[in-house]
């Protein structure tokens, strides 16, 4: 029996993944219910062909809206400096489109797809102890678990990678991130068919714009500077009137979607350093937990989903779950750090560029260490 620690995106996709292969798993998970949480998603070709392989590929789309382009914008101009064809190419490309979807449409995908009864709810863990065959997890509640094998997913602020390597104070950015929805008929005319991403004068400063929920609803996302620290919640609600003064000289195409926002949710971005090692004896780490980035590159849950994919085939091809965990770790930790930097630079495809190197990655079919 695998346990599998937080029933986010990584936890849940684990389990599809680990049950594919016929290793029995049990997800712990903090809250009491999910709830319908979050903003949107951007997921991109490397994310969604995990999905296909995992069976979700159609029960995702049927809720995302597909876009024709990937386009970079300057603040104040206008002025195009890059534009990535995706829609049809992409699935030429690199054998599937990305796909852009309210978060909560996404989970509750991802939750159909695990059996009732392989998620218990309610289980804060307090600690861990591995005993050599076995791992003892102790929760909150005074109960406690002996799995053969443990998979921290317990995101940002996962105990298990407290257990495993101690405490870790993360970095604050110096910046706030703003999420809002609009219906794309309150907006007016305009074609918003394309992924847009407003390039502001320096790098915290930044716009990012697309539809979700098939087309109905508009996603804004955007940063801005900030002096002071603030809490990390991603639930928070942030003030509309400095969101728009804030972007009151930003080019009349991007003001408009600005200005068009009632409700907002602001969270303060952190970062973590990218680890060495997110293994030790019969437990691992997998998402968030272990490579934590900022959204630049739109590839925090497409690593968690990639996660998924190698683990699951590190454990098939392997009877001894620490040497498959070994393997999982020494082939995803190169290129999760090279993602990690290229979204702390946040200079991801503003002039020209080929993304083949991020998109083109095929995790059911990528070498493993």
């Amino acid at each position: 029996m695998v346990a599998i620690i937080g029933a986010g995106i990584g936890g849940l996709a684990t389990a599809i993944a680990l049950r594919a292969h016929d290793v029995e798993v049990c997800i712990f998970e903090q809250a009491p219910v999910f709830k319908r949480v979050g903003a949107a998603i951007n997921l991109t070709p490397n994310a969604v062909k995990v999905l296909d392989g995992l069976g979700l590929g159609e029960r995702i789309r049927m809720n995302g809206h597909s876009p024709n382009y990937r386009i970079s914008r300057t603040w104040n101009t206008g002025k195009e400096t890059s534009r990535v064809e995706l829609g049809s190419l992409a699935r030429e490309r690199y054998g599937a489109s990305p796909l852009l979807l309210h978060r909560a449409d996404f989970l509750k995908a991802l939750e159909m797809a695990v059996p009732s009864g392989v998620i218990n709810f309610g289980r804060r863990l307090v600690s861990l102890r591995d005993e050599g065959e076995v791992v003892k997890l102790t929760f909150e509640d005074g109960s406690n678990f002996i799995a053969e094998g443990v998979i921290g997913a317990d995101g940002i602020h996962s105990v298990v990678r407290e257990v495993l390597f101690g405490p870790e104070v993360p970095t604050f950015t110096g910046m706030s991130a703003y999420r809002s929805v609009i219906p794309v008929k309150k907006i007016g005319d305009g074609d918003y068919s394309s992924f847009v991403k407003w390039w502001g004068p320096t790098p915290k400063i930044q716009i990012v714009i697309f539809l979700i929920s098939q087309g109905r609803e508009l996603f804004m996302f955007a940063t801005i500077p900030e002096t002071e620290e603030a809490p990390e919640s991603w639930s928070t609600g942030g003030e509309v009137k400095e969101l728009k003064s804030f972007f009151s000289s930003f080019h009349a195409d991007a003001r408009k979607i600005v200005d068009a926002c009632n409700v907002t949710l602001r969270t303060a971005l952190y970062e973590r350093q990218p680890l060495d090692k997110w293994s030790s004896g019969n437990v691992t780490l997998l998402g968030d937990v272990c490579h934590a980035m900022t959204p630049f590159m739109a590839q925090g849950a497409a690593m968690g989903l990639e996660d998924a994919a190698i683990l699951s085939r590190c454990v098939s091809a392997s009877n001894d779950w620490p040497t498959a965990i070994a393997r999982y770790e020494r082939t995803r930790i190169g290129r999760v750090s090279q993602i990690q930097l290229g979204s702390h630079q946040n200079e991801w495809l503003r002039e020209e560029g080929n993304p083949d190197w991020v998109y083109g990655y095929d995790a059911w079919q990528a070498t493993m260490v």
